[in-house]
């Protein structure tokens, strides 16, 4: 198992070529069917607004972990759509909020620094909450972001025509977008018609990925997402944001298996009793369920042990944010 997310390469290729060939040659899509295109496109907006969601529909996979908790995204997760003739790399940022702390600084500032260095940007509103507070604070943000963007209202199954209108509306007042999509991620209605619009909109070019390549996240990090994801569903009302999950070691077994040690790190003896649970129980359940997700996307059964350490202040230690792809701010 290669330390990327892939999926299985087809059959059709050719046993025994080298491995760099063969990540180059698929990029090569049969030239005598026209140009390709490729780029990068920066999807933003403010928290809880369905990124993550949207990113998963659009890619046709999990990629990046979604959780009715705001502010879960941390860092750029990329997942990678073929469409067409077009490969489209989406780029799930954190959640643009007012920062509070070192950590909600150095997202927002990840967040606003995807969008300046990719070749489309789509800004995701919420319906149902409209233009009111962040996602008004975007809107005035995205007038000094030059690349060409497009607005994507979500949850139009919430909402009634004429409120859509009225959005899509004030929203092309403050930036002009160059188009203006109602969809719901969650269903995926109105999807199909933007991966239409990107896959054209793009620019020539070779793709970036392998075809068969769906994410640049490694596969440890991701586990550790997914585990971080199942303790958020697990313990929404309990453990605040100051928690953080780390994998540690990996380590394929002759039999097919994978052995995986993560480490939860929380800033008080208080929070390690919340994430133990009872008896134990909340961190079997967490290492349940993220053991179940990590063997599906790996196909290979795992053994996960979960730990749970004490860090006091990890929010302010430079090299927990290198682990979490953030950069640390001063």
């Amino acid at each position: 198992m290669t330390d990327m997310m892939t999926e299985d390469h087809k059959d059709s290729a050719a046993s025994g070529q080298d491995a760099a060939v063969e990540a180059e040659t698929a990029t090569d899509v049969s030239q005598d069917k026209g140009p390709t295109h490729s780029g990068f496109v920066a999807m933003i907006g403010a928290t809880n607004a369905g990124k993550s969601t949207l990113v998963n529909r659009l890619v046709g996979a999990k990629v990046s972990i979604v959780s009715h908790k705001v502010q879960t995204t941390r860092a750029i997760v990329r997942g990678i759509a073929i469409h067409d003739r077009a490969q489209i790399v989406f780029m799930d940022t954190p959640g643009i909020f007012k920062p509070r702390r070192r950590l909600d600084r150095a997202m927002v500032t990840t967040a606003w620094g995807g969008a300046k260095d990719a070749d489309f940007i789509m800004l995701l509103v919420d319906s149902e909450r409209g233009l009111k507070g962040d996602a008004q604070m975007i809107l005035e943000g995205l007038k000094e972001v030059h690349q060409p963007k497009i607005l994507v209202l979500n949850k139009i199954d919430q909402v009634s025509r004429d409120v859509l209108l009225q959005l899509a509306s004030a929203a092309n007042e403050v930036v002009p977008f160059e188009r203006t999509f109602m969809i719901s991620a969650l269903t995926g209605s109105g999807c199909e018609d933007v991966m239409d619009y990107l896959a054209a909109a793009l620019p020539e070019g070779p793709w970036y990925y392998p075809e068969d390549q769906i994410s640049d996240l490694p596969m440890r990090q991701l586990a550790a997402e997914i585990t971080r994801e199942k303790l958020f569903l697990r313990l929404h009302q309990e453990l605040p944001y100051s928690s953080h999950v780390e994998t540690e070691g990996w380590e394929e077994k002759k039999d097919g298996s994978v052995r995986i040690e993560q480490v939860i790190y929380v800033e008080r003896d208080s929070q390690k009793k919340i994430a133990l649970g009872k008896n134990g129980d909340a961190i079997k359940a967490i290492s349940m369920a993220a053991r179940k997700e990590i063997s599906e996307i790996l196909e290979q059964p795992v053994h996960l042990f979960l730990f749970v350490k004490v860090r006091e202040n990890w929010g302010d230690d430079p090299e927990r944010f290198r682990e979490m792809g953030l950069e640390f701010p001063r």
